[in-house]
């Protein structure tokens, strides 16, 4: 295998998607996924031969089957005994049996399949089938999670599963150092999420000064090899993406750039005096969107007129609309509380996602500086672009791509025409047993809080845990002074209090238990039903907001009902709500002024508001490709790395 292997994904005209489509939905016809199942009774065989065997002989037995597998590659007998040896394996240190539906889970990952498994299906274990087999077969393996406390979680539990067949098990984590990172990435498996990983890549780029070349290598080597030395990462070999809907679509939207921190005099100048001639703009001066802002053409005349005594750099109109359009950005899109926290002096931003903090992370093109001077912290320099790349183009130089997810069937479009990735639902090991309650829409916020309360209070009088879902720290500070109010008591999660995490939804399940949060307790959690509570009705999650993608919806109320426990999920909305008013606001500015407002109808038009949030999110998503793959044309062109 070549010293940096990674995959070129050939660039695609208009004909080659056509006929990727085609071949999408004939593979949707076609018996692959089918045939999944057939590893089940494969596995029960190879089973048979380790009946008794020691701890000394599975390892004896993982050994002899790594040259086969390097040699004839995962065939249906050969990953069979690698499954078969590494559920004896699991069994014998951790006391964990991988299910029927968890090989089957495993064999559509070694297929190359996202593997859609329900919530609370043991999505965990199941990675240890494919990524096992695949590193017996001598593929280095990235097991990829969305954060960094999953990723060390997850790697601490399942090392000694791998340990029993003489595989290493490494862990990438923020605050490792080059040396140790280059350390762990030498390892069998590495556990990491995925910026870290990503942005270690670009890393590996700037050594390598652009696109691995064998015959540059060959020479490095002849040299003394002091370039390979460098490099921290073995290659893009074998990755299995967990939660692969986040990461594959959802961050898929923002571009991920290595950077170099710049010169900051005469920038803090600038930005004030944008900030001022933004506040000197009304409201018929600009039209705000979701994301961005535009002015209007009297906005233009006005800010030209503001400007005109300035001087310098705002005498030119491009650079002035630009700065002051950033500026009315900072100030009237990003909210304090939904997009970012101010912690410590400093502005850090909140993953809308998932929402977790990203203290490493900036927004570009001054717009943090502005977001810094709007909430009167110290300003940071902008940074120097060192390297960037997207979500889609990293993972499609890969070898190998799996993945895992509870929700990916309404993308399963989107990851093929990207990724070439098949989505495989698999079977739950129980039958599932949440109840979804009717939706609840109301013309006004106050409404909702008060429709809210009273779902609350009747839930905890009976002793039934609740969850409440929350999209933004406001509204769940907002909820969390509402329960107050009412002398009901409850435990508030979200980018706050995200060091305590783990600790709040382990005792989400408890008796009469309240737990307010953000989307941080739909993803890479579990909640266990504390005894008694089954016979209540199991945990209720109850969403106040609908997310600009159904899947978040999903995974918040597959909270509950996990392996075949009770459980039942409802959402109670309004109008009003951020999703409706960015995505469909005419509409709800009609219907908000109805008094008895059909729940039907205000469900169709937050159904509708979430169909164009994930068509604008998806089109943004696509020109991000487009974009990346226009400027990687350029820099090939002219010589230069990425």
């Amino acid at each position: 295998m070549e010293r940096y292997p990674e995959r070129d994904f050939p660039r695609e005209g208009a004909l080659d998607r056509a006929l990727a489509r085609l071949q999408y939905y004939a593979g949707k016809a076609s018996p692959g996924a089918r045939r999944l199942p057939r590893i089940v009774p494969a596995v029960a065989a190879a089973a048979r031969e380790l009946e008794g065997l020691d701890a000394h002989s599975l390892r004896e037995r993982a050994a002899a089957l790594r040259p086969r597998l390097r040699r004839d590659g995962f065939t249906l007998p050969l990953a069979a005994q690698a499954f078969a040896l590494i559920r004896a394996a699991s069994g014998a240190v951790s006391g964990l049996r991988h299910f029927d539906v968890q090989l089957i889970g495993g064999w559509a990952m070694l297929n190359g399949r996202i593997a859609e498994m329900e919530t609370g299906e043991g999505k965990t274990l199941t990675a240890t089938l494919a990524a096992g087999a695949a590193a017996l077969a001598g593929h280095a393996v990235h097991v990829i999670t969305v954060n960094d406390y999953l990723a060390g979680r997850d790697a601490q539990a399942m090392r000694p599963v791998y340990e029993a067949l003489g595989l290493s098990v490494g862990c990438i984590l923020h605050e490792l150092d080059p040396a140790a990172r280059q350390a762990q990435y030498r390892r069998d498996i590495v556990y990491c999420s995925n910026k870290e990983l990503t942005f270690d890549y670009l890393r590996d780029r700037l050594v390598l000064g652009g696109k691995p070349r064998p015959i540059a290598d060959r020479i490095d080597a002849l040299a003394g090899g002091t370039r390979a030395q460098r490099l921290l990462l073995r290659g893009l070999q074998f990755a299995i993406v967990d939660e692969a809907d986040s990461v594959l679509i959802d961050e898929a939207r923002t571009p991920l750039i290595l950077s170099a921190p710049g010169d900051a005099s005469g920038e803090v100048a600038t930005y004030r005096q944008a900030l001022e001639l933004a506040h000197g703009l009304g409201e018929d001066d600009f039209e705000r969107g979701d994301t961005h802002v535009e002015l209007t053409a009297a906005g233009e005349a006005k800010l030209a007129e503001l400007a005109a005594p300035l001087g310098g750099i705002w005498s030119g109109p491009r650079r002035r609309n630009r700065l002051v359009l950033q500026a009315l950005t900072a100030l009237h899109v990003f909210q304090v509380d939904k997009h970012y926290l101010v912690r410590d002096g400093k502005v850090q931003i909140i993953d809308e996602y998932t929402g977790r903090l990203m203290p490493d992370r900036s927004w570009e093109q001054g717009l943090h500086q502005l977001i810094e001077l709007k909430e009167g912290c110290e300003v940071t320099a902008q940074r120097e672009t060192l390297a960037r790349i997207s979500y889609q183009t990293f993972f499609r130089r890969y070898l190998r791509v799996a993945g895992m997810t509870g929700t990916a069937a309404e993308v399963a479009g989107e990851l093929w025409d990207v990724y070439r990735l098949r989505v495989a639902r698999i079977p739950t090991n129980r039958p599932v047993r949440r109840i979804h309650l009717p939706d609840r829409v109301f013309a006004t916020q106050d409404e909702k809080w008060r429709a809210v309360l009273e779902a609350v209070r009747g839930r905890h009088a009976s002793g039934q845990p609740v969850l409440i879902g929350t999209r933004s720290v406001a509204a769940s500070e907002h909820l969390a002074g509402l329960l107050e109010g009412a002398g009901l008591a409850f435990q508030l999660l979200n980018a706050r209090q995200d060091g305590q995490e783990a600790e709040i939804v382990a005792r989400a399940g408890e008796p009469g238990r309240i737990t307010v949060a953000t989307n941080m307790a739909g993803r890479g959690t579990d909640i266990k039903l504390a005894p008694g509570i089954a016979e209540k009705g199991g945990l209720h999650v109850l969403c106040t907001e609908r997310h600009d993608a159904g899947r978040i919806d999903r995974q918040l109320f597959g909270r509950c009902g996990r392996q075949g426990d009770p459980g039942s999920c409802e959402a109670i909305l309004a109008l009003g709500d951020d999703l409706v008013a960015d995505h469909l606001p005419h509409a709800a500015g009609a219907l908000a002024r109805w008094r008895a407002l059909p729940s039907r109808l205000g469900a169709l038009v937050i159904g509708v508001a979430q169909w164009n949030a994930q068509r604008a999110h998806s089109a943004t998503r696509r020109q991000l490709l487009g974009m990346d793959e226009q400027l990687g044309d350029q820099l090939a062109f002219s010589g230069r790395p990425e």
